[in-house]
């Protein structure tokens, strides 16, 4: 059986599908920064990797993962300035935390992916959308999903040829400490909503931006 890689797994919907993943008896391996992190996903069941996405080489990832490689998850992110305009400080971090980061690992993780025909999944959101947006609450955070989907899409045409399934994913408005509490969904509706997107994706949904119940969202 292949597994499963959750770069971002410390909390929230990460934390989630590190768990749901390791319940149904899916070899795991959650990334986190700091040991609070790393103990809640070994917790979850999955195996635990001390990994700054930023900064660390990501060759880590491969070599931890081996040629068993069958899903990769993207869901490192912050949402940044909610309303008003972003300091330099604010645009830097949300664009390297939900932008830099997927450009710096995806080439290195998708041709590990390729062995198992894998599935490469970055957890965006809906307000990436340009063609459905009707808001302009948290533009930053827009910003960057739009170009988080960007770098999907790219990475659809560069890699999907080689058999790997590259799929931007909406997991809702979900009850996390971005989402807040009033939010629609809960983490395990989310996160059981991913993992079944997932596993029934196939080359036709290659490139394309997905909902968490699987319906199909405009770019």
């Amino acid at each position: 059986m292949s597994n499963a890689l959750i770069i971002g797994a410390s909390r929230g919907i990460g934390l989630e599908l590190v768990r749901q993943y390791a319940a149904a008896g899916v070899e795991v391996v959650g990334t986190a920064r700091d040991e609070a992190g790393l103990e809640r996903i070994i917790a979850a069941g999955g195996d635990a990797l001390e990994f700054d996405a930023l900064t660390d080489d990501p060759q880590i990832l491969v070599d931890t993962c081996g040629v068993k490689l069958g899903t990769c998850i993207v869901n490192a992110g912050v949402y940044g300035p909610r309303e008003g305009a972003a300091t330099p400080e604010e645009f830097d971090h949300v664009m390297r935390s939900n932008v830099f980061i997927a450009m710096r690992l995806i080439p290195m993780i998708a041709p590990a992916l390729v062995h198992a025909h894998g599935k490469l999944v970055t957890i965006s959101s809906r307000m990436g959308s340009i063609s459905e947006r009707a808001g302009a609450n948290g533009s930053l955070y827009r910003a960057s999903k739009a170009a988080l989907n960007s770098v999907l899409k790219d990475a659809s045409i560069t890699f999907g040829a080689k058999g790997v399934v590259c799929i931007s994913m909406h997991p809702g408005w979900v009850r996390t400490d971005m989402g807040g509490a009033g939010a629609d969904l809960s983490v395990e509706e989310s996160a059981s909503g991913i993992r079944r997107v997932i596993a029934d994706a196939d080359a036709s949904d290659n490139g394309h931006f997905v909902n968490y119940d699987g319906s199909k969202i405009a770019w």
